[in-house]
């Protein structure tokens, strides 16, 4: 596990706790949550451990859930029993996951971790595509829409352009990272900013660490 974080306003509709793995071997050029690549980086959890944290973000009024990484489907048992618990329990909560991976992709053991999730965005984040589109990366990548749930609650959201993405940075005893979809310049934009402010940009997520070093 990268890191987790209540609320969050810039990945899916409403308030939100996020959820962000550890390992991704897919390695996009420009990712935003380099930090999150490295296998041996972050901490093991529990999945009741993140079950109880789920149950207190919704006590605190979560209206869903966002996982992403990292590589989420790097991790398809754990993802699978997590998000199992999370429906089993949920009311009008919705579930997004982020993949790297299209869905051509999938194998059994990826299928079969998704199946409780109500949207999913897929597909490698590529720097060459920029896009306008609310929660996505990269042009080339898809907000599958997969329940009745999430129809309702994304229906909205499949082209819609914001003037602004949404973002919310933070900054922990581990550096500084960000929450959002940053349009094509934008890091490097947050970057002058937080320059300006004295605040160290080396240990932004969105810079690659020394392998074994912690997210």
């Amino acid at each position: 596990m990268s890191r987790t974080h209540f609320p969050v306003t810039a990945l899916g509709p409403g308030t939100r706790l996020g959820v962000w793995v550890q390992g991704c071997s897919l390695a996009c050029k420009g990712c935003m949550s380099q930090d999150t690549w490295d296998p041996d980086g972050g901490v093991a959890v529990e999945v009741g451990d993140l079950v109880a944290l789920w149950r207190e973000a919704v006590a605190r009024g979560a209206e869903g859930l966002t996982v992403s990484g990292g590589e989420p489907l790097q991790q398809a048992g754990a993802l699978r029993e997590f998000l199992a618990a999370v429906h089993a329990e949920r009311d009008d909560q919705d579930v997004l996951v982020y993949t790297g991976y299209d869905e051509p992709e999938f194998d059994d053991n990826r299928r079969n971790a998704v199946e409780f999730a109500d949207v999913l965005v897929t597909g490698r984040f590529d720097i060459r595509r920029p896009t306008a589109l609310i929660w996505r990366g990269s042009a080339n990548q898809r907000m599958v829409v997969r329940t009745e749930l999430g129809r309702r609650k994304y229906a909205r959201f499949l082209d819609h352009e914001p003037e602004r993405a949404p973002l919310q940075v933070r900054a922990d005893e581990s550096g500084i990272w960000l929450i959002g979809t940053p349009r094509q310049g934008g890091l490097a934009g947050l970057e002058r900013g937080l320059r300006a402010s004295g605040l160290p940009v080396e240990s932004a997520s969105w810079r690659l660490r020394p392998p074994g070093q912690s997210g």
